[in-house]
């Protein structure tokens, strides 16, 4: 897409932009401007003011100074009809769909009354379907929101900003819950899309795919716009380097001596729930000084693995063993006990609870222990302590320890949970795709930390759908698929390719689950 927005008319102006929250500056005096069919990729750390200038931008947020031009003309403040109006559409990294109404009533809805006489569906599919053909947008009008995959999901929120005329379109982390396949799909509609005369702020923290689908390059950090490049003149070192003010080395993984099985699954099965398989005949160990990775498309099962491990869900048939002993019964509280720490998939769902602050969320799962616990008592000096540790220790960007969590960064918040985890010097650490959405600096600090981890002894499962993140870190990999758990491999004895035959399940047979 480069070059193709040279000398196009200007379609959005941000003119000196900022904004405060109480003693933290999100945006310092940020300009720049969004020509016509122009992809412009928007970086920064985590807690960098990203989300907040687009807020600003769509409305969500009022600016303490600057203004919003689009089209030339100035938008009101905090209003996003305006900006709706104006042309500007917004797909958030977490979707905005109701899973109980049809592809056609989420798109349609706030546009014109759904349920009245007057509502004219035929006309609505009409042009939902030429929007589809169009942009390549494949989804089924009728379908329910909820029967839709992450990929499709997307492609409907993109549809509901295109339906209402949208001409500059915010993508939010558009890749962060994408498959490989489903995120070359999205870029084969961004270019159609601006070919079409769409202009495009992409918000992303990967590099590779910040260098392959835009023109140009902002980056912010602490809030101030400190680089803006054509995407040609630079490359993602460089902007790695620019978005933290400094060099980023990905850590070394050296050999490590392997200690006992911590815990093991023996032929485990458990019911499919829904949609999403349950595991079929599951054969797994994690051992002490060991990194498990474990690959595959988001569904296939990872949900329950990482459940059944974590004491979320009894398994069905088959044995949990935690140290050679099969647990009298085995419970989230019992694996919290028994040194079992846990990095949820989801940070908002599962991971925290958004009205809290950092201080309770620190303390979510050891409340009960000591010392945050005194008489029956949550010890909030203790917790106060805990989380400040947390904070300073894991560069947590935040105005203080009783900040409700909802108002941080999506990264801010794991770098809580990353911190929750590794204070408490677990042996067995479940991380369920533990950097997704992390910036640069933010993704190798996690990872040091889990290779750490292993060093000191402790056992880790890595979850990720990012198959170099598996094969940099794993020192055993399985791939899962529609609940079946491939042998393990060896660091170094798979590539890419064979590893993707796995992915795509045509390495299994009868009784390949077992584990190596």
């Amino acid at each position: 897409m480069a070059g193709t927005a040279h000398k196009a008319p200007v379609v959005l102006r941000l003119d000196r932009i900022t904004k405060t929250f109480g003693a933290l500056t999100a945006n310092d005096a940020i300009s720049f401007d969004l020509r016509e069919g122009e992809v412009i990729a928007l970086l920064g750390e985590n807690g960098a003011g990203k989300t907040t200038l687009m807020n600003i931008l769509f409305g969500q947020y009022t600016a303490d100074s600057g203004s919003v031009a689009v089209f030339g003309k100035t938008l009101p403040p905090g209003n996003p009809r305006a900006a709706l109006t104006a042309g500007v559409g917004m797909v958030h990294q977490h979707f905005t769909l109701a899973d109980n109404m049809t592809v056609l009533e989420n798109i349609v809805l706030g546009t014109q009354p759904l349920w009245k006489a007057g509502f004219n569906r035929a006309g609505a599919r009409q042009r939902i379907l030429e929007l589809v053909g169009a942009y390549g947008l494949s989804v089924d009008p009728d379908a329910l929101v909820g029967s839709l995959t992450v990929g499709e999901r997307q492609r409907v929120e993109i549809l509901k900003a295109l339906y209402r005329d949208a001409r500059i379109l915010i993508l939010d982390e558009p890749t962060a819950v994408l498959t490989p396949q489903e995120t070359d799909d999205l870029f084969a509609t961004l270019r159609k899309a601006v070919a079409l005369g769409l202009s495009v702020i992409f918000i992303s923290h990967k590099l590779h795919e910040v260098m392959a689908v835009s023109d140009r390059v902002v980056v912010l950090r602490h809030g101030r716009l400190v680089a803006e490049t054509e995407t040609a003149a630079t490359d993602k070192y460089t902007l790695a380097e620019l978005m933290v003010g400094a060099r980023i080395d990905p850590p070394a993984v050296q050999a490590a001596p392997v200690g006992r099985v911590l815990i093991e699954l023996e032929n485990v099965s458990t019911p499919d729930r829904g949609a999403a398989p349950g595991l079929k005949s599951v054969h797994l160990k994690i051992r002490g000084g060991q990194i498990v990775g474990l690959a595959g498309v988001s569904g296939n099962g990872q949900a329950a693995l990482f459940d059944v491990l974590g004491g979320l869900i009894t398994p069905a048939r088959g044995v949990l063993r935690r140290d050679g002993a099969v647990p009298g019964r085995w419970s989230p509280r019992a694996a919290v006990a028994g040194g079992i720490a846990r990095i949820p998939e989801d940070r908002h769902k599962t991971g925290t609870i958004p009205d809290f602050n950092l201080t309770e969320n620190a303390v979510l799962e050891l409340y009960g222990q000591p010392p945050f616990s005194r008489r029956g008592w949550l010890n909030r000096g203790a917790a106060r302590a805990f989380a400040r540790r947390i904070i300073d220790a894991y560069d947590v960007r935040c105005p203080g320890p009783e900040t409700r969590i909802r108002l941080l960064s999506g990264g801010n918040m794991q770098k809580l949970i990353l911190g929750r985890v590794l204070e408490t010097v677990p042996d067995v650490i479940l991380a369920n795709q533990p950097v997704r959405g992390l910036d640069i600096g933010a993704l190798t600090y996690v990872h040091e930390q889990l290779l750490a981890a292993r060093g000191r002894g402790a056992g880790v499962l890595l979850i990720s759908e990012d198959l170099d993140e598996i094969m940099a870190l794993s020192d055993v990999i399985h791939v899962i698929s529609e609940g079946r758990l491939s042998p393990g491999f060896e660091r170094g004895s798979k590539t890419t390719a064979e590893l993707g035959v796995w992915l795509a399940g045509h390495g299994f047979g009868e009784g390949d689950s077992d584990a190596a």
